[in-house]
């Protein structure tokens, strides 16, 4: 990791700025907020963040993993590593698709339906009880998730102004990355109260709903045909 962190380090280092900076006053009380006041009046972005938010609080099927191995399927410790590891390889197998099949057209609808094939591969998951098929099912909950997270950063960056892209994607990382440890806690205690299996099965099915509506409450994030298009304005 520490060598990948490096490589990364330097391959940031030839990227060229694209302008000089922008000289500007001290920043006050509501620029500090002004990323939280954009992302509100923006449905686009607002859309895109707070989807991402639900799907991952919904969908925490992988903090179960130990309880589904050893109770469920009935595998030791390596049946633990693989289930751990197949949603990082199906991310990492659509990572390379992506990289050279740039999605170009309805790109938000395909954001939606990434999170419902998302929840879709969580409910088979929650269900299995072959090794095989859950290991199947967990890597084509990576895979989706890596599109819809793919689309997810991309709009949030490139329709976003240069003057507000830190703040904006400093509400991002704040959104998903709590969100990560509610749905753990969530996944912890709704398996706690249940069972497993239906603490998992309805954050699938819940986060399948989540995309369905959200098509209908944002039109505007549904519409986006290509993510280079900076047509995405915030309302006033």
């Amino acid at each position: 990791m520490a060598a990948f962190w490096l490589l990364e380090a330097l391959l940031t280092g030839f990227i060229a700025p694209a302008g000089p900076a922008i000289d500007q006053e001290p920043p006050t009380l509501r620029d500090l907020f002004g990323g939280v006041t954009f992302v509100r009046r923006n449905p686009a972005l607002l859309g895109a963040i707070s989807l991402d938010l639900f799907a991952v609080l919904l969908g925490g099927a992988t903090a179960l993993l130990p309880i589904y191995a050893q109770d469920i399927l009935h595998t030791g410790p390596l049946g633990l590593g693989v289930l751990r590891g197949a949603p990082a390889v199906g991310a990492l197998l659509m990572a390379v698709v992506l990289s050279r099949s740039t999605i170009n057209r309805r790109a938000g609808l395909r954001m939606f339906q990434a999170v419902i094939v998302f929840g879709a591969a969580t409910v088979i998951f929650a269900l299995s009880r072959s090794i095989w098929l859950s290991v199947a099912a967990l890597a084509v909950l990576g895979a989706a998730d890596t599109v819809s997270m793919d689309i997810r950063i991309s709009l949030v960056q490139l329709a976003t102004p240069d003057d507000m892209r830190g703040r904006v994607s400093a509400v991002n990382f704040l959104f998903v990355n709590t969100s990560y440890q509610l749905g753990e806690f969530e996944s912890g205690i709704t398996a706690a109260l249940f069972g497993a299996v239906p603490a998992v099965v309805p954050g699938g099915v819940g986060t399948a709903a989540v995309a369905l509506l959200w098509i209908k409450l944002f039109p505007a994030l549904r519409k986006i045909e290509r993510l280079e298009q900076r047509e995405v304005h915030p309302r006033q």
